[in-house]
This record gives C-alpha cells, sequence and structure tokens, in this order.
C-alpha cells in the first residue's frame, strides 16, 4: 500500500509565457497533485492564472521523471507524449496483486522455484517488438466515458481490449528471485504493470510490479529534474 507524500516546490524561475519543466517526482506523489502544486506555486509566486499540464502520468508508487508544461508549452504535450520512454524497476514473481503492483494486497500466490535463468532470458525476448497487451483493470484508460479504475473500485466487470505497443529494449539487470531488476525502452501508452504480469505469466507463475522508476522521456533524463522537497 502506497501512502500519501507531501512535498513543497523548490524555488522556480519558469518562463511564464511558456515553458517546459522536469521533475524528478518520488513514491506516494499523484501527477494530478504535482500539476495542482505547480498551478498554485505559480499564482503565488508570480500572480498569475496559467495553463499547466503533464505529459504523461506516473502512478503513485512509481517515481522518476514528469515533464510539465506550462503556458503556450501545453500545446506541445501530445509531441512529449509520444516520445520513447525509459523505465528501470523490479518484478517480484510468485504472486499478483489485483492492480498488478503494490498499491494492493496480494491476492494470489504461486509457486517459482522451477523458474531458471534461461527461461527468464527467453521469456524476456518474446516481449521485444510490436506486442499486444491488455492495460490494468486499475488503470485511467476510458470505457464508455468512464475510468477502468472507476469500475474496478465499484467491483464491475469490463471487458478491457487490448493495445498495441511496442518494446525496443527489455533487460534482466539483476536476477534475485523472486525478485527481477529490469530496464524497458517502450512506446507512449505502455503499461510495465502489464508487462510484469504477462512476465508471470509467460513463466507459468505470477508476477507484479514492485519498484518502478521513469528515467527518460525521448532526449529528457531524470538526472536533469528537479527534485521536490520534503514537507516537514
Amino acid at each position: 500500500m502506497i501512502h500519501q507524500t507531501r512535498f513543497l516546490l523548490p524555488p522556480l524561475q519558469p518562463n511564464l509565457e511558456g515553458d517546459v519543466l522536469l521533475f524528478d517526482k518520488p513514491v506516494g506523489v499523484t501527477s494530478f497533485d504535482l500539476v495542482a502544486k505547480v498551478k498554485y506555486y505559480l499564482r503565488r509566486e508570480f500572480n498569475v492564472k496559467i495553463k499547466v499540464g503533464h505529459a504523461g502520468t506516473l502512478d503513485p508508487m512509481a517515481s522518476g521523471l514528469m515533464i510539465i508544461c506550462i503556458g503556450s508549452f501545453t500545446k506541445k504535450i501530445d509531441s512529449y507524449q509520444a516520445q520513447e520512454k525509459e523505465y528501470t524497476g523490479t518484478i517480484t514473481l510468485g504472486a499478483t496483486t489485483p492492480g498488478y503492483d503494490l498499491e494492493k494486497e496480494i491476492d494470489a500466490v504461486y509457486p517459482y522455484d522451477h523458474i531458471t535463468e534461461e527461461m527468464l532470458n527467453d521469456s524476456v525476448q518474446t516481449f521485444i517488438g510490436d506486442v499486444e497487451q491488455i492495460p490494468p483493470q486499475y488503470s485511467a484508460i476510458k470505457i464508455n466515458g468512464k475510468r477502468a479504475y472507476q469500475y474496478a473500485r465499484e467491483n464491475e466487470e469490463v471487458e478491457i481490449q487490448p493495445k498495441s505497443v511496442h518494446i525496443s529494449e527489455f533487460d534482466l539487470t539483476r536476477v534475485a528471485l523472486p525478485d527481477v531488476d529490469v530496464r524497458i525502452v517502450c512506446s507512449k501508452g505502455t503499461y510495465i504493470r502489464s508487462i510484469a504480469r504477462d512476465f508471470g505469466l509467460s513463466l507459468n507463475s505470477g508476477a507484479y510490479l514492485t519498484a518502478l522508476r521513469r528515467v527518460r522521456i525521448g532526449e529528457y533524463r531524470v538526472e536533469d529534474a528537479i527534485k521536490l522537497l520534503p514537507e516537514n
């Protein structure tokens, strides 16, 4: 379960006509909260009411790069969202959760003792290229004008159609079963949580995402991003 993290923005000097701000979002902060905080900061510090939007959601349990556009740069959000993304993270084998990550409790356990390094490497290769994936039930994808997570919270079952995404790189960076650290480079709209679920299925086990960090969007990197300040 992820607890809400309270935070402050460091001093900012954006171009109020239009600018792009890079933030390193910590775990426990929602994308909506970050946008709201930037809006409030600009209104308080510069006495202006200005458009603010983000170029790609990060789940509360995920950390890393978020692009925040202000002013005229909000018109460029679609172009930023369309760029390639790079993530690092940890997939834990042997169990599943309803949301495919740490936000929900484990709902089933599976054996993983049969999994070998050769099986892991063979499985990874099946994910490279154009693949079909089903977004999580707990996701913001819209079905008949309503978010999938809203149906899930109401225990209402709906069919989520698979979507085509492209995974250009999928590397195993550490294997310490049941945990497997990964690096994934993928297209817009890819759900790393769904990759974790499908990875477990391909190994005749279960799996869920226990850590995720977005390190790059196109040419923008998290090491160049503004760090948020913890609120005491």
